[in-house]
């Protein structure tokens, strides 16, 4: 069944989050308190509303229960945030991502049961949308508007197989460029290397590609 995500703040962060999970072809329903913000989004997200993410009544009324993992990336009213995450523990939302300002916020946000909590001023939009889609992806870095490396972690779909059998640069266009197993890296495997379940392989190459490779090897295994 396809999940579905909801982002609450349409700031630089949660409308970069927004953008990003909706480009990857996701259910997205966009939300904040300000009209331009959700306008903005109206052509990007599955859905686009005007609501006060305090007020329990609205968030059931919009369905929040049968969301699958929300996004709080409320602003700087930190009493909104941590309110807002109160109550969408207690509507039962399966997975969690806070925003967090500062120290203080993360030790609240972590008491009252973030699944995950995140700081935009060290963790890019996009890196996390990636992590957000499946656990498998470790980390994203972008090296430029196009072309990015992605720490992928090896599922059921890859585990057993060489790289010669998988076939990743002819299919898809990117390199593993490196494994990590353990402790130990190869860098620059051979053809003919087996990849282990758990193994964490460096890939590089163009975004539109590794999103490909995304979809059909890592995403499902979750």
């Amino acid at each position: 069944m396809k999940k579905s995500y909801a982002v609450i703040g349409l700031g630089r962060f949660g409308g970069s989050i927004c953008k990003e999970l909706s480009r990857e072809g996701k259910e997205v329903l966009a939300l904040d308190s300000d009209e331009d913000k959700v306008n903005e989004f109206k052509e990007i997200a599955s859905d686009a509303v005007i609501a006060d993410a305090t007020d329990e009544a609205a968030l059931k009324e919009l369905g929040f229960r049968n969301i699958d993992h929300v996004i709080v990336a409320i602003g700087d009213n930190i009493h909104a945030s941590i309110l807002t995450t109160l109550i969408l523990k207690e509507l039962g939302i399966k997975r969690l991502t806070v925003k967090a300002q500062n120290d203080y916020h993360e030790k609240v946000l972590n008491k009252i049961g973030a699944d995950e909590i995140v700081h935009p001023e060290r963790d890019m939009g996009k890196r996390i949308a990636h992590s957000i889609i499946s656990s498998n992806v470790l980390d994203y870095l972008e090296l430029s508007d196009e072309y990015s490396v992605v720490e992928i972690k090896a599922g059921e779909k890859m585990a057993e197989r060489t790289l010669q059998d998988l076939d990743i640069r002819a299919k898809y266009g990117c390199n593993v460029v490196a494994i990590k197993r353990g402790k130990e890296i190869n860098v620059s495997p051979m053809a003919t290397e087996e990849i282990e379940f758990n193994d964490i392989l460096i890939v590089i190459g163009a975004d539109k590609d590794i999103s490909r490779f995304e979809k059909d090897l890592v995403i499902d295994d979750e």
